[in-house]
């Protein structure tokens, strides 16, 4: 059997160099579940009840919230091969088959997510909410077709845990102060060094007043550590709320959210701490 040409990361992850997937060892499983048990204590204190939504979306969604425009360059999509078709193709093509040629893939209406809160919004098209608004948190399997690959630091299939905030402007707005000091007093009792660095998102055309708007005011600040963003704050104002007509309050709701990179923690704190048991007993003395 042909196997992927692999090699072993700096965290001990075995990889394929080219393709993005890597797999996680048992000390690495173990990491992975404590700092996503620490993010839920998060979500658990604000409130904020947890949802597991599908692993695909609807690319009707998707073109709702203009990302066909915004991120063509991260997209994938889930196809249906028509069995008619493949059997000619197979009897004539190299085995084993490393390339689904495209003639045998039908037009399909799935793509695979590239964040976890896509779901989450239009779950809510159509919804009135409470004056205050909700949170919600849920974890996703999301793709992204880069570039590049690097082990842990950069996964074509990542695991994103997100807290979100739908509702009144000032509560989205408090949500990213709550998420943000909350994030940077973690760092401080992990005594890892971090950078908080203002990002952009292209969810608004470049030329409207939105997007002039986030210029002014950044809507997104990635959490760094060692030239690695593990995880951001998101303010998208009341873009999502107008896409999936969503009211709270009786306005357009307003969207934040706290997103983490669960990999991306695996990697930085196995680093960190020198190996994966350190760095679980550290999240374990946390308060």
């Amino acid at each position: 059997m042909t196997r992927a040409t692999s090699a072993t990361s700096a965290t001990g992850a075995t990889r394929a160099t080219d393709t993005g997937l890597s797999v996680l060892d048992g000390g690495q499983l173990r990491l992975f579940r404590a700092l996503d048990a620490v993010f839920l204590r998060f979500a658990e204190r604000w409130q904020a009840p947890e949802f597991r939504f599908p692993f695909l979306i609807r690319c009707a969604d998707l073109d709702t919230f203009d990302y066909f425009d915004n991120f063509p360059h991260l997209g994938l999509a889930a196809t249906r091969i028509d069995p008619h078709r493949v059997g000619k193709v197979l009897s004539d093509a190299p085995r084993p088959l490393d390339r689904v040629p495209p003639e045998i893939m039908e037009p399909t209406a799935f793509a695979l997510p590239t964040a976890a809160c896509y779901a989450l919004y239009a779950d809510m098209a159509g919804t009135s909410l409470p004056d205050t608004g909700v949170l919600r948190t849920t974890v996703g399997t999301c793709f992204r077709n880069e570039e590049h690959y690097d082990g842990l630091q950069r996964l074509l299939g990542f695991s994103m845990r997100e807290i979100v905030f739908v509702g009144p402007e000032e509560g989205a707005k408090q949500h990213l102060r709550n998420a943000k000091d909350t994030v940077l007093t973690l760092f401080d009792e992990l005594g890892v060094d971090v950078d908080v660095q203002v990002a952009t998102d292209p969810f608004f055309d470049k030329n409207s007043g939105k997007a002039k708007l986030q210029r002014l005011f950044p809507v997104k600040e990635e959490f760094v550590v060692g030239g690695l963003a593990v995880g951001s704050v998101n303010y998208h104002r009341n873009f999502f709320g107008e896409r999936c007509s969503i009211e709270a309050a009786g306005a357009t709701a307003h969207t934040s959210c706290l997103a983490f990179g669960l990999e991306r923690w695996v990697h930085t704190l196995t680093e960190h701490f020198g190996d994966t048991a350190a760095a679980v007993s550290a999240l374990e003395k946390l308060g």
